[in-house]
Parts: structure tokens; sequence; C-alpha cells
């Protein structure tokens, strides 16, 4: 997505990423009953009622910023590689954001790959797409895998925005709309760079 602003500052990332979701949140989540926006606002909106902190409310708003951000483009299900969504997204808003939000926006496709590691159950919960997303990502994660991302010291927020991912595939759920998070994102914003 070419963006209106020249340059991303800490004043005009948050109308940015607001951009992203106008513009482009339409967009077909393949292989789920959602479009892109609908997912990521399930996302939050979940946390929101869940009582969740506001940075995790933050990473499951921009969890999947990275598909429009890529020089990739988005997933698709004909993918024969993985596309590093989650990479492209955490570069585009450390500069802004406090680590915990990159790092669960960073890790939670790694997070896929460890809960299907580590709990039976997880593996069969999972979407058609979410599936095939995993097989191009590695698969689940080997024994030596699992002991380093155990050493992530944002291991339960990670799981946790994970799992809202995998909750925010639910056609015509009613959620909050961007705007309903504009001061939780600006506020982490400001309190990152200042």
């Amino acid at each position: 997505m070419k963006s209106r602003f020249k340059q991303l500052t800490t004043s005009n990332i948050v109308a940015h990423l607001g951009d992203v979701f106008e513009f482009c949140g339409e967009e077909e989540y393949l292989g789920e009953p959602v479009t892109m926006a609908q997912h990521m606002l399930q996302g939050a909106s979940l946390a929101v009622h869940q009582g969740l902190s506001n940075t995790v409310i933050a990473a499951a708003l921009l969890h999947d910023i990275g598909h429009f951000t890529s020089e990739f483009g988005t997933f698709a299900m004909t993918d024969t590689h993985d596309r590093q969504h989650e990479v492209f997204g955490a570069k585009v808003l450390a500069p802004f954001f406090p680590e915990k939000v990159t790092q669960c926006v960073r890790h939670h496709v790694a997070a896929k790959r460890y809960l299907c590691a580590t709990r039976s159950e997880y593996f069969s919960q999972l979407s058609v797409a979410s599936v095939h997303s995993l097989h191009l990502q590695g698969g689940p994660m080997s024994a030596t895998e699992v002991a380093e991302f155990e050493a992530n010291p944002h291991l339960q927020d990670i799981i946790q925005v994970r799992l809202l991912d995998d909750a925010g595939k639910v056609a015509d759920l009613q959620t909050y709309d961007f705007a309903y998070f504009v001061d939780l994102l600006q506020a982490l914003v400001d309190q990152h760079c200042h």
C-alpha cells in the first residue's frame, strides 16, 4: 500500500495504520469467512472484552499488518513459500511501539508452530488456511525450537495474541471499529517514544 505520508513519525503512524485498515482492510482474508480488517478488529475486540492489557489489544489489532507492508503481498492458498508477513509487520511497528507489541506481532506465527508442538488438541482447531500456512511456515516446532521459544520473556502475551488471532475468524461478529483504538494506540506510541 502506498502511504499518504512521505515519512512515518510518532504523530502520523496511527493515522497511517488507520489508512491501511480503511483502504486495504476489505481484502479477503483468504480461506476465512472474514475480511482482513474484520479479522484484526475481531481479535482486538475480543481482547478488550477479556480485559487484556493495552499492549495485547494493540498487538491483536496489528498482528497481520505485515500482509499490507510486505513486499511479497498477501497470503494466498496457492502459495508455495512463506511470505513472512509477521517479520514485515514487526519491522514497521518497531520504531513506534513497545517491544512487547512488536514481539507479539513478530512471533504470532511461531506461536502457532509452538502450540501445534505442545498442545495436542490445538492442531485440530486450526482452519484450513491456517493448516496450509503452517506447512509453509515450517510445521510444528522441534523440541529445540520449543525450548528456544519458551525463553522469550513475552511468551504468554505472544500465545495470547495467537489465540486471539485464531478466534478472530467469525462471520458477521460485531466489533469495535478502528477509531475506537486510536487513543490506545497513540498512548502506546507516546509512551514508547518519549
